[in-house]
């Protein structure tokens, strides 16, 4: 075993995430304040899960006050709290880069035939 691989392992916590592209989620996210640690969720969509091992990252998209924000997470970091699949969309792309140019009903995606509501991570 090589270094990388050994430091991957080190790293990586948990087993692959089960969420996947066009999840509607919400990512709990550790911040810190001073010496104060607290929670703060960010709601949106996954349009992209990059990467493998310790280096994975997914972009979770939402749009606040008419304007899109886009925050990429680390798959392993440690300041992810938690994970909540609330709805699971059916979508037929491994990259949604395309809701960037849309808005309003042409951004909606088809919901799945199973769509687990709640699901934590």
């Amino acid at each position: 075993m090589n270094m990388i691989d050994q430091i991957d392992s080190e790293t990586i916590q948990g087993s692959a995430p089960k969420y996947i592209v066009g999840d509607d989620v919400r990512v709990h996210v550790k911040i810190k304040d001073g010496d104060k640690v607290r929670i703060q969720v960010f709601e949106g969509t996954v349009i992209a899960i990059k990467g493998s091992g310790a280096s994975a990252t997914f972009t979770v998209r939402k749009t606040s006050f008419g304007v899109g924000v886009e925050r990429i997470f680390p798959v392993h970091s440690p300041i992810l709290d938690k994970v909540e699949v609330k709805v699971r969309h059916s979508v037929r792309r491994a990259k949604l880069y395309y809701l960037r140019d849309r808005s309003g009903k042409s951004a909606r995606l088809k919901d799945a035939p199973y769509s687990p509501k709640g699901t934590s991570v």
